[in-house]
């Protein structure tokens, strides 16, 4: 689609509030109960969540020639680029500029410069490619398509669908543990008479989404995935990938994972807590777009507004201007502004018909981090409603919270066009900026009747623990030290910590915590400058440690309210790390491998293990480590059951991914190379 065409391919709408408050409480007429399956659907690979992590897996999977099943919550694939909204590309810049990246993510970049004619149809500063969601949608969907025509795999994709239960067992010489042998799931569609799918936002339907029984709302099926028959003997008769944003998987299927920040440790030594704070997690986001227009529009003040308002902020001075805040994520420019400049930065000026999306730490940022209001419920919570039990779960979310996420959202684009109060820089500061409106409507950028994203752009969720390794006792984590270029040297680690934890600190920093290090002086220790190299390395990412910390008190939005204390101390760069095998592999099920955001990582390296690049890396590794253990006769955690020596399968599998155009290291890593810092 060129840009000429493109220009007038929706109707802008301004969403009424009002409709949004009906939606909200709009209730269900529940039919009939049945959690029979009126269809069950065969599968080699399923994979559970259709954003990047989710979507590169089944890439993979198809071009291996595989029966992919792929189910998402939304009727979008992409994710973070689609039905989250957030459609601009966070690449760091030697990575970018040498374009060392997974051969499907750079694929999904040539098909999107082909669709616009060029990288950057919006003409943002924040990256060199921002987009329209709708159109990621289309064209992703395109390359999964055309990967299944030339690998030869089957596609079975399964929009709108949500994961309601799963059956494990002990299968007779299939391993240590239990495996996935079937998954019901339901898939709505429109009631006879109801509206369409996205006119309401996800807390109004979630609920009922998640139920058996038809409704007001959704006509349902059922459905049953299982494991494609097969003529030979095998350990696993399918695997299955956990690609959720929230790592819904891993609570439904009940195997030992972290929510939320990690005790202060020599691996967590940027720790806000002494404790594990299973609350305090990432914000989230409900991303929207706003169009620039020629004349002033009416703007109505939603009726939970100043409730919210006294938190929206620009949050810092060189970044108190309104045309800067529009162009950071503007995702569609057909005609370009004058260049200009704020705070060191260079823009061009809106320009009607420009639309950006927004998605703003003190704007539509949501950061709850109580245990009144957290978002991900942790495993007590989730037993104590009742989720654990058969046929309870709900998708582990608080509904509330999402609602409030809402409504905060909506709230901060009446403040960007009206509002003259800012929480952080004070009065004087924000201006209104009325020629703005908000653009809702199936045919809109977001592919929704309210205008927000179909699901929250999420930073963290529940991350596994992975399986006990040496060194690991209670169980593998990347952790903040693996990847962090802090300065440890800083006198608040010395102080902050103690001796014996000081000292441990610097012993890993340093490479010698299998050697021994008693009699060290570890003050003469040199600072490592590159991450940790795995032997079992599947993947590749980097990116900032990036912070949207939890706030102190319920509700997030309360005025006054601040920053979890200490949370930015582990904010900061990072280097180029590795996706390792074991942070994929769960305990107790088998036949279960995760991608995405719920790997094994620990809080503060989740910061930077979450962006684009990584999802599709670590997804990758998981479609390709799906198709080879289940053409070898293996289960993926006897990949790194033997040690990395002699473990021959582990080594075809990483010249298989390397072969692939699915690079495992970095240009030149290697235990002699340490020079890394030049590397942005």
């Amino acid at each position: 689609m060129g840009k000429k065409l493109a220009k007038n391919w929706y109707k802008s709408l301004f969403f009424p509030f009002s409709f949004l408050l009906w939606s909200f409480f709009s209730s269900s007429n529940l039919a009939v109960s049945s959690s029979d399956p009126n269809l069950t659907v065969e599968c080699e690979i399923l994979v559970i969540g259709g954003g990047l992590a989710g979507s590169a897996a089944a890439y993979e999977g198809l071009l291996a020639g595989k029966t992919v099943c792929l189910t998402e919550i939304t009727d979008w694939v992409g994710g973070q680029i689609s039905s989250q909204g957030t459609s601009a590309l966070d690449e760091r810049t030697t990575q970018r500029a040498l374009l060392f990246y997974p051969r499907g993510y750079l694929e999904l970049r040539r098909r999107m410069e082909n669709f616009y004619g060029e990288i950057n149809p919006g003409d943002c500063w924040v990256s060199q490619s921002c987009f329209l969601p709708h159109d990621a949608h289309t064209v992703l969907m395109e390359q999964l398509e055309a990967a299944a025509k030339e690998g030869k795999g089957t596609l079975k994709w399964f929009p709108s669908t949500v994961i309601k239960e799963l059956e494990t067992k002990t299968v007779e010489g299939g391993g240590t543990g239990e495996q996935i042998t079937s998954a019901t799931a339901i898939q709505h569609s429109p009631a006879p008479g109801a509206p369409p799918l996205n006119t309401e936002p996800l807390s109004a339907i979630i609920e009922d989404a998640y139920s058996y029984e038809n409704s007001s709302r959704f006509d349902k099926e059922i459905i049953r995935f299982v494991a494609k028959p097969s003529s030979q003997d095998k350990p696993a008769d399918w695997i299955v990938i956990e690609a959720t944003e929230t790592g819904e998987i891993v609570g439904l299927a009940d195997v030992p994972y972290r929510l939320g920040i990690d005790p202060l440790s020599h691996l967590e030594p940027s720790s806000s807590s002494l404790s594990n704070d299973p609350y305090c997690t990432q914000g989230f986001t409900y991303t929207f777009a706003m169009e620039a227009t020629e004349e002033p529009q009416p703007h109505e003040m939603p009726p939970f507004y100043l409730q919210h308002h006294a938190y929206y902020s620009y949050e810092l001075e060189r970044l108190a201007n309104f045309d800067l805040v529009f162009t950071y994520r503007r995702i569609w420019s057909p005609e370009r502004g004058e260049e200009q400049k704020f705070g060191g930065i260079t823009f061009t000026i809106p320009t009607p018909g420009d639309i950006s999306m927004q998605n703003w730490t003190w704007g539509n940022d949501y950061r709850p981090g109580t245990a009144e209001d957290n978002l991900v419920y942790t495993r007590e919570q989730l037993e104590a409603t009742g989720q654990l039990e058969p046929g309870g779960w709900l998708g582990g979310l608080r509904t509330e919270t999402l609602k409030k996420g809402e409504e905060h959202a909506l709230g901060y684009f009446y403040w960007l066009v009206a509002g003259t109060t800012d929480s952080q820089l004070g009065d004087g500061v924000k201006k209104p900026n009325p020629n703005n409106r908000f653009l809702s409507g199936l045919d809109s950028p977001m592919g929704t009747v309210h205008g927000l994203s179909k699901y929250p752009y999420m930073r963290e969720g529940r991350r596994i623990i992975g399986r006990p390794y040496r060194g690991y006792r209670e169980g593998f984590t990347v952790s903040e030290v693996d990847i962090s270029r802090v300065n440890y040297r800083d006198e608040y680690y010395r102080n902050t910590l103690s001796p014996v934890t000081y000292r441990q600190l610097w012993t890993v920093i340093d490479g010698l915590e299998a050697l021994g290090s008693k009699n060290v002086d570890i003050d003469k220790l040199k600072r490592r400058t590159r991450s940790t190299i795995y032997p079992d390395s599947v993947g590749i990412g980097h990116y900032a440690i990036d912070f949207h910390p939890c706030m102190s008190e319920s509700p997030a939005e309360k005025p006054g309210n601040t920053e979890r204390e200490g949370e930015r101390r582990g904010q900061g760069q990072a280097y180029p790390f590795q996706i390792p095998l074991r942070a994929m592999i769960p305990q107790k099920i088998d036949n279960l491998i995760v991608a995405g955001k719920s790997i094994a990582t620990s809080h503060i390296a989740a910061a930077a293990y979450r962006v684009h690049s990584f999802e599709w890396s670590s997804g990758a590794a998981a479609g390709i480590t799906a198709a080879f253990v289940f053409d070898k006769g293996m289960l993926p955690y006897q990949l790194i059951e033997e040690p990395f020596f002699r473990a021959k399968n582990l080594q075809m599998l990483k010249r298989k991914l390397d072969e692939s155009g699915n690079p495992t290291a970095f240009p030149d890593t290697s235990i002699f190379n340490q020079s890394w810092d030049e590397w942005q």
